[in-house]
């Protein structure tokens, strides 16, 4: 699937490489082919591999089956917070999210008052449905 990258396939000097196998890949790829993660650019040895953005965290989790199609709604919140527990709880199964204000729910002088929909691929929502569901007790 995919081949080791060479010196033509490097993107301003630094060619694509899994951050979980090393293996190398050319920039027409997004994901690893043994692993699944998703590329990274190598920046050498001489690059801090320890300091990692908030994207780069979030982006080594979500599962690549989960990334494809359109997106649907999974879940409303009731506002903003809410939304971003809703959004972490479906990063940490490997399901990617989209938070967007709710219709009627835009009112300038309260972003983040209002209702959220959680939107997701189309691939992962049923995972998402599942992951949200809870037993309620008794």
């Amino acid at each position: 699937m995919s081949e080791e990258a060479g010196p033509a396939d490097e993107v301003g000097g630094a060619p694509l490489v899994c951050p979980g196998c090393a293996r190398a890949h050319p920039p027409s790829e997004r994901f690893c082919g043994d692993c699944g993660m998703p590329l990274v650019y190598d920046m050498g040895p001489d690059s801090s591999h320890e300091v990692t953005s908030d994207r780069q965290r979030r982006a080594r989790k979500i599962k690549p089956q989960y990334s494809e199609g359109a997106l649907v709604r999974v879940a409303r919140a009731q506002n903003q917070v809410e939304a971003e527990f809703i959004e972490g709880l479906l990063l940490e199964e490997g399901i990617p999210s989209l938070l967007r204000r709710a219709p009627g729910a835009d009112v300038p002088d309260f972003l983040a008052a209002g209702a959220r929909d959680v939107l997701v691929p189309e691939s992962g929502a049923e995972a998402a449905r599942e992951a949200l569901e809870w037993e309620r007790p008794g």
